[in-house]
């Protein structure tokens, strides 16, 4: 076989199903509820279940143009239409569209008798009229313990019941029929759930002084489901269901880069930053620069000219713009231009469910580019620390998801390892920055690491860092004999070594001074020897000329009176030329000496 005829198969044999349009919901459900049959909706009093009865029709009306019936047994028309405007319901606009009709049936428990056989036949004519009359898809019926009050026949009930269930998949309908829970059972009577294609059941618990709606879906004919339980919400736009986890975990991871509003910062990241979608931790104790650093996040996200929303849990939106003027980041202009909006809540205010629908329905409407919620571990007292890290990570798919940067910070208790969280978080985080206090020479300097950042190469190094008037200023990294230095250490210590630059500077001068000096006097004193030197050779010289003419004249003398005598004068003159050829070559050889 074929895998488009397999595939053809599997779409022929898939059930049909009807959404509900119930944010949530349809994905818990797989599509929504079972088309063309029953589904019972159980729970106790202000579970939700007139309002979810009531939105699955709103919503098929308008997103499905599928026209609804509805059958109320204890709300008359009026009062249905008051109570769902609140929620933004226009239920008569939809009935003078044709879209819905509702038809309230009067039941007093005080005039019904148990006499002779019991049958729901008069509501089968009175509904099958109202579901041909606009040709409705969906039928609610709310409630059945309404209908079958003063009932006491197990039998007749079941039969009735089952009657009830058949006639409606017989019309072709999809309806929801609305129950009260009963003791340690789904309903009171216990026999709507066996005969129900599927089964929703709805829960208002309260916890910790805190309530939260829970919704689990505890049968589902033919087809898959959720069965955990989930919270969900009742808002100004309906129902909200929150089972937003990315179990897939199929979103994608962008290679661009955002500043931190800090350039070191960014140099200690790899030189460009964070992450755009990216998840980033900030921890530390009170008073180390967390509010701080991610002020300087949201200055540079709005210089940019994108959109950055702030979840505040311990300051007003007033205090955080004064607080950030006095590092010189002002972010009112931001506000004005409405890059920037500050949402401030206390944790305790309501639920965690609460807080997340809240956080969702923010992040849609204004679109921010980069959000902070400042600090986290305060949402740990609206919950426990399990429901908080709950929280905390269907936030972080969802916005991972959006490809929306993320920024958190998060409060170490004094006695706790700085490497921890309370919410336990840390391992969801990309990015985790953590400060610090160092205590040394009486006082107390801020320190900032980068303990991990994945996907990028990122420094290593201990750096000090200080409040300014212009921001957050990273300092060098100064070590000393001690190891690494900071606050008036390191003030004191570069001191120290300046003044023993300017010392060791001057010292070297006068060495190079009293160098120059040597060399003057010792080159006079080549002079001087030099000039000796040429004064001797002179005087050599002059002895040796006045020598030489001494000889000549000499010589001629001797010629002159041997000429007068009459001596041999060629033997004497050859003696005598001997004489001074022998002069010439040891005056030649003194020369060269």
């Amino acid at each position: 076989m074929s895998k488009a005829r397999r595939d053809l198969r599997v779409l022929a044999g898939a059930l049909p199903k009807a959404p509900t349009g119930i944010e949530g919901l349809d994905n818990i459900t797989q599509g929504g509820l079972p088309q063309g049959r029953p589904t019972l909706i159980c729970g106790c009093a202000g579970s939700g279940k007139t309002l979810f009865a009531v939105e699955f029709l709103v919503r098929g009306a308008l997103q499905c143009n599928e026209p609804g019936v509805y059958i109320a047994f204890e709300e008359t028309s009026q009062e249905l239409a008051q109570n769902m405007a609140s929620l933004g319901f226009e239920l008569e606009e939809l009935i003078a569209r044709k879209q819905l009709l509702i038809d309230y049936v009067e039941i007093q428990r005080s005039q019904i008798r148990e006499t002779g056989e019991y049958d729901l036949e008069a509501l089968f004519v009175r509904l099958g009229y109202a579901i041909d009359s606009i040709g409705a898809k969906r039928v609610v019926l709310d409630s059945l313990e309404t209908l079958f009050t003063g009932l006491t026949n197990t039998a007749i009930l079941r039969a009735e019941l089952s009657r009830l269930f058949h006639w409606l998949k017989a019309k072709g309908v999809t309806a929801i029929i609305t129950a009260e829970r009963g003791d340690g059972k789904l309903t009171r009577h216990g026999l709507e759930e066996y005969v129900s294609d599927c089964v929703i059941l709805l829960d208002n618990r309260v916890n910790n002084q805190f309530s939260t709606r829970r919704v689990r879906v505890v049968k589902y004919r033919g087809s898959s489901h959720g069965s955990d339980e989930y919270p969900f919400l009742i808002g100004e736009r309906g129902i909200s269901v929150l089972p937003i986890t990315s179990v897939g975990l199929t979103h994608s991871a962008s290679t661009e880069r955002i500043g931190s509003g800090i350039g070191r910062l960014d140099t200690m990241l790899g030189g460009d930053g964070y992450y755009r979608g990216s998840s980033i931790l900030v921890s530390g104790t009170a008073g180390t620069g967390k509010t701080s650093i991610s002020s300087h996040l949201v200055d540079a996200t709005c210089r940019s000219g994108e959109r950055c929303l702030v979840f505040l849990f311990e300051e007003s939106p007033s205090q955080l713009i004064r607080n950030m003027r006095s590092i010189g980041i002002d972010l009112e202009p931001w506000i004005k231009q409405g890059l920037l909006k500050l949402h401030a809540a206390r944790p305790t205010l309501y639920g965690l469910e609460a807080h997340l629908v809240m956080m969702h329905r923010l992040t849609d409407e204004f679109k921010p580019s980069v959000v902070v919620m400042d600090p986290v571990t305060n949402l740990a007292s609206g919950g426990t620390a399990t429901e908080a890290k709950s929280l905390l990570t269907r936030l972080i798919d969802y916005f991972k998801t959006s490809q929306i940067t993320t920024f958190f910070t998060s409060l170490t208790a004094g006695d706790q390892s700085p490497e921890s969280t309370d919410v336990g978080i840390s391992s969801l985080m990309d990015t985790w920055l953590l400060v610090r206090d160092v205590e040394s020479n009486g006082e107390r300097n801020r320190m900032l690491y980068v303990l991990k950042s994945r996907g990028m190469a990122h420094s290593n190094q201990v750096r000090e860092f200080k409040l300014t008037g212009h921001g957050i200023e990273l300092v060098d990294v100064y070590l000393g004999p001690g190891g690494v230095l900071t606050g008036t250490a390191r003030t004191a210590q570069e001191a120290r070594e300046r003044a023993e630059g300017v010392l060791r500077a001057g010292d070297m001068g006068r060495r190079k001074r009293l160098l120059d000096r040597n060399r003057q006097a010792l080159q006079a004193q080549l002079n001087a020897l030099c000039f000796e030197l040429e004064t001797a050779e002179e005087e050599l010289q002059r002895l040796d000329s006045q020598e030489e003419t001494r000889s000549e004249v000499e010589g001629e003398d001797r010629a002159a009176m041997a000429r007068a005598r009459h001596a041999d004068f060629l033997k004497e003159l050859r003696i005598q030329g001997s004489k001074a050829q022998e002069g010439s070559l040891a005056h030649a050889c003194h020369q060269e000496n």
